[in-house]
């Protein structure tokens, strides 16, 4: 099986329960790693067979913009959906991260992993 990832990609939300997090977007990290749905691009070095991964980050950012999500939970799953739906992908582990949202601790995410029914 081959797995496709992805690094600290900066996607922009309004996420949060607090007054203070619904007013602006917040920029979020978020790391993929993604199980191909076969081997057809490494066998032909055709994009059509590929996850063009350049679509994909349009796509969830365009999710995460648009979304009004309270919980980084919520978001999460909404993006592993999209990923599952609309792209060659048989599994997605998606982390996203909130930075700075609390004195003293860096980061603080969500790490699910989703797979398509088989």
């Amino acid at each position: 099986m081959n797995t496709l990832f992805l690094r600290n990609i900066q996607i922009d939300s309004v996420i949060g329960v607090y007054d203070w997090e619904r007013t602006n977007p917040q920029t979020l990290l978020l790391d993929l790693d993604l199980s191909l749905a076969d081997n057809q691009a490494g066998l032909t070095d055709d994009l059509q067979y590929a996850v063009n991964y350049a679509d994909l980050v349009e796509k969830l950012r365009s999710v995460a913009r648009q979304s009004q999500r309270h919980l980084i939970e919520a978001l999460a799953e909404d993006l592993s959906a999209c990923i599952l739906s609309e792209f060659k992908v048989k599994k997605v582990r998606l982390r996203l991260i909130k930075q700075g949202i609390l004195s003293k601790v860096s980061e603080v995410g969500i790490d699910i992993v989703r797979q398509k029914d088989q």
